[in-house]
C-alpha cells in the first residue's frame, strides 16, 4: 500500500487555512447538515447568492412562482419571442456546461449515475437539477441548471440601482439563468469543487417609459480542500488564469482578489478554501464579450479539477483523515448558513 499523504503545517499557515490536527490528537467530527449540500439556484432564485449585498437582497425578495414536475426535459425554457439574443445563447452555454461536467463526473466514477430532476414554472422558465449520490468516487455531487422569468418588486428595483427613495418606479419584469454546483468526493485527500455562472436582466419599470433594459453576468469558481497539496493548487489556479487571460490581463488579479475578500471569514479570521475566481454584477464591458468570459469560464471547469481528482481519488486514507474532512464540510456548511 502507497504511503497515505500528508501536509506541512508551515503550507496550511501559508494559505490562511485551517491545519489538520496531528494523528494522535483525539477530536470528534461534526457531520454536515443534510441541507448544506448545495441546492441549486434553480428551485430557490436566492440560492444564487453567496453572501448577502444589495444585489443579493434584491434576488431573495423577488416574486417567483412554484415549480412544476416535468416528466421530459424541453428543448428551451425560454419563451418563443427569445431565440437568437443572448437569454438564448446564456442558455444554451450554460446546458452544454452542465452536460460536459455531469459526462466528466461520471466517467471518473465508473458506475455512479446523476438523477435528473426537471421542472418549470407557470409564468415561464424551469430548471435541470442533477445529483450523483454515493458513487464510487463522489459521496455527492449536483450541477444544476435554471431559467427563471419573475417580477421584481418596487422596493428590490430602487436597492438594485440605488435610485433615490423618491423614485417609485412599478414592477419591474425580470430574467434569470445560471448554472451552479457543489462537488464532494468521497476521499479526503480529493477536494470540494464549488461553481456557479449566472446572468440576470430587467426589462424597463411598467412606468417608466424609455428607461434602459439592465443587465449584468455573475459567477467563479473555487477549490476547498480538506488537505492541501501546491501542485493541486497551481494548477487549478494556472486554470482560471488561462481562461481570464483570453479575455484581459488584468481579469485573473482582479477576480482572483475578489474570491479570496469574498470567502475571508472574518469571525473565525479564515478562508473558505483556496480561492479560485469570483466576480458579481459585471456590465462594464461589452456584452458578447462577457458572454464569451462567462462561457470560457464554465468550460474550464472540468480541465481546472478533474485532473485533480483523477491524481487523489485512489489515495490511501485513515479514519482520522476521514473524520478531519469531515470537520472542515460542517464547518464549511455552517459558513454557508451563516453561522
Amino acid at each position: 500500500m502507497r504511503p497515505t499523504a500528508t501536509l506541512s503545517a508551515s503550507s496550511s499557515l501559508n494559505y490562511g487555512f485551517p491545519i489538520p490536527p496531528s494523528s494522535s490528537t483525539s477530536f470528534t467530527p461534526t457531520p454536515s447538515p443534510t441541507n448544506c449540500y448545495f441546492h441549486p439556484s434553480a428551485k430557490k432564485f436566492s440560492s444564487l447568492r453567496f453572501k448577502p449585498n444589495k444585489r443579493n437582497i434584491t434576488r431573495s425578495a423577488v416574486s417567483i412562482e412554484k415549480e412544476i414536475p416535468e416528466t421530459e426535459r424541453p428543448i428551451t425554457f425560454l419563451r418563443e419571442s427569445e431565440g437568437a439574443d443572448v437569454r438564448a445563447r446564456f442558455e444554451k452555454m450554460i446546458r452544454d456546461a452542465q452536460d460536459s461536467v455531469c459526462a466528466a463526473i461520471e466517467a471518473v466514477d465508473k458506475g455512479g449515475k446523476f438523477k435528473e430532476d426537471v421542472w418549470s414554472r407557470p409564468g415561464g422558465g424551469g430548471g435541470i437539477s442533477r445529483v450523483l449520490q454515493d458513487g464510487a468516487v463522489w459521496e455527492k455531487a449536483g450541477v444544476n441548471v435554471s431559467v427563471v422569468y419573475g417580477v421584481m418588486p418596487p422596493e428590490a428595483y430602487r436597492a438594485a440601482k440605488a435610485s433615490p427613495a423618491d423614485q417609485k418606479p412599478g414592477p419591474v419584469p425580470f430574467f434569470a439563468a445560471g448554472i451552479s454546483s457543489v462537488l464532494h468526493p468521497k476521499n479526503p485527500f480529493a477536494p470540494t469543487l464549488h461553481f456557479n455562472y449566472r446572468y440576470f436582466e430587467t426589462d424597463a419599470p411598467q412606468d417608466v417609459p424609455g428607461a434602459p433594459r439592465q443587465w449584468w453576468f455573475g459567477g467563479g469558481t473555487d477549490l476547498t480542500p480538506a488537505y492541501i497539496f501546491d501542485e493541486d493548487v497551481k494548477h487549478f489556479h494556472s486554470t482560471q488564469k488561462k481562461a481570464c487571460d483570453k479575455f484581459d490581463p488584468t481579469f485573473y488579479p482582479r477576480f482572483k482578489k475578489w474570491c479570496d475578500d469574498y470567502f475571508y471569514i472574518k469571525h473565525r479570521g479564515e478562508r473558505r478554501g483556496l480561492g479560485g475566481i469570483f466576480f458579481d454584477d459585471l456590465n462594464d464591458y461589452d456584452q458578447e464579450m462577457l458572454l464569451s468570459f462567462a462561457t470560457e469560464c464554465a468550460n474550464s471547469v472540468v480541465p481546472a479539477y478533474i485532473p485533480i481528482i483523477e491524481k487523489r481519488k485512489d489515495t490511501p486514507f485513515t479514519d482520522h483523515h476521514k473524520a478531519w474532512q469531515q470537520l472542515r464540510r460542517g464547518a464549511l456548511c455552517r459558513i454557508q448558513l451563516g453561522l
